[in-house]
């Protein structure tokens, strides 16, 4: 039937708590050119608030590291295949696999191959190891959206079609942020410095980091008796768990606890301690200085190590095409060297490194869920695609 006839059918599984963020604003990207569209897969609770209907949770994906994934694989097969099954049989107008390039990826090759289009929304990190990844990727989809520009270079220069979409988080997060105001919102001091402690969305990272950041806060205090603590946890179970930690390793320390207000966290933040990840790139938006870290399970990173050769592993570095932010890594990421690779940022002059911020930031304000909704529908209609 054709598609004037009858409502766009659009499947979408987003893995984990970011592409819970893309994916609601796809989807209201996409609603407002389609109204009456249809919106299913694995998604979270911000797309299900827009009409997605889950016929998983998106918690069964929600799963990082090497060894961390065998303990899930049955589970994550047994997944796979019935949402494959159900896709089939659906045939949606396109398949949009938001990240989660392990599951996603193949889940669109099948698709593809029977026929269903398929876009794949946020770059595999291609660019960074197994590059021969990226003919594996040409193969499963018709289009990949970029969210950074030098992803996109490295699709051009094997001619695999890509579109540069820009990022949801630069269009929503303002050039300009009142850091006092923010403090205020958030029932802090206006006039104190902030330093927000963010060990990840993930149990296995709150445990391998949570510990470390807490101990370096401790030793901060000793020295910078008037700083103000925040945290931030996705959810009330993450908050038990960090708790715990907190009140094993540092119960003295005066910490102001939210839930779900990541954002306002480090709009409200001058410097924070946070794990690699999309969270690094929120945290430069919202203005916030940081050292970085990034620790896994040993064997993760004993196979990771081998196979990565990057000067920089941090979105904010990446970025910038060199070391603009203090990196932590394994072994290194101990309370003292998070300490001292704080304390300049708490102390320094803060505006050169604020202007390369904001430079940063207007590259990739492109209003993304639009691109990437016309993208899609381009994809779709099967017209020329796009490779701006």
């Amino acid at each position: 039937m054709p598609l004037t006839d009858r409502p766009l059918k659009v499947a979408i599984i987003a893995g984990e708590h970011s592409g819970d963020i893309l994916g609601a604003d796809l989807i209201t990207a996409l609603q407002a050119i389609h109204p009456d569209a249809v919106f299913y897969g694995i998604g979270g609770p911000r797309m299900q608030a827009l009409g997605f209907t889950a016929l998983f949770d998106m918690e069964e994906l929600a799963v990082m590291g090497i060894v961390e994934v065998l303990g899930r694989l049955p589970r994550l097969l047994q997944v796979k295949r019935e949402i494959l099954a159900a896709l089939m049989a659906d045939k949606p107008d396109v398949f949009v696999g938001i990240d989660a390039p392990d599951f996603n990826l193949p889940v669109e090759l099948k698709l593809k191959q029977a026929g269903i289009k398929t876009v794949h929304y946020v770059s595999p990190s291609v660019w960074a190891w197994r590059h021969k990844r990226i003919f594996k990727i040409a193969a499963a989809t018709n289009m990949v959206l970029s969210l950074l520009p030098f992803e996109k270079a490295f699709y051009d220069k094997y001619q695999v079609p890509c579109t540069f979409v820009g990022h949801t988080m630069a269009d929503s997060m303002p050039l300009q942020v009142d850091k006092a105001a923010a403090k205020t919102e958030l029932g802090l001091h206006p006039a104190r410095t902030v330093l927000a402690i963010m060990p990840g969305s993930r149990t296995n990272e709150i445990k391998l980091l949570a510990p470390d950041f807490l101990q370096a806060a401790m030793l901060l205090q000793r020295q910078f008796p008037d700083l103000q603590f925040v945290c931030n946890m996705v959810t009330d179970a993450k908050a038990a768990q960090f708790n715990a930690i907190k009140q094993q390793l540092a119960p003295q320390l005066d910490i102001t606890l939210f839930i779900g207000k990541a954002r306002q966290v480090l709009l409200a933040s001058d410097a924070t301690f946070i794990t690699s990840g999309t969270a690094t790139l929120e945290a430069m938006l919202a203005k916030c200085l940081m050292v970085v870290s990034y620790r896994a399970n040993w064997l993760t990173y004993q196979i990771g190590r081998r196979l990565v050769k990057l000067a920089h592993f941090s979105l904010p570095n990446l970025l910038a095409g060199k070391a603009m932010v203090p990196e932590l890594l394994q072994h290194q990421v101990t309370p003292q060297a998070l300490a001292e690779a704080m304390t300049p940022q708490l102390s320094a002059e803060r505006d050169a490194l604020l202007a390369e911020y904001r430079t940063i930031h207007q590259s990739i304000k492109c209003d993304a869920s639009a691109k990437a909704a016309q993208a899609i529908l381009q994809v779709v209609k099967n017209d020329a695609v796009p490779t701006a």
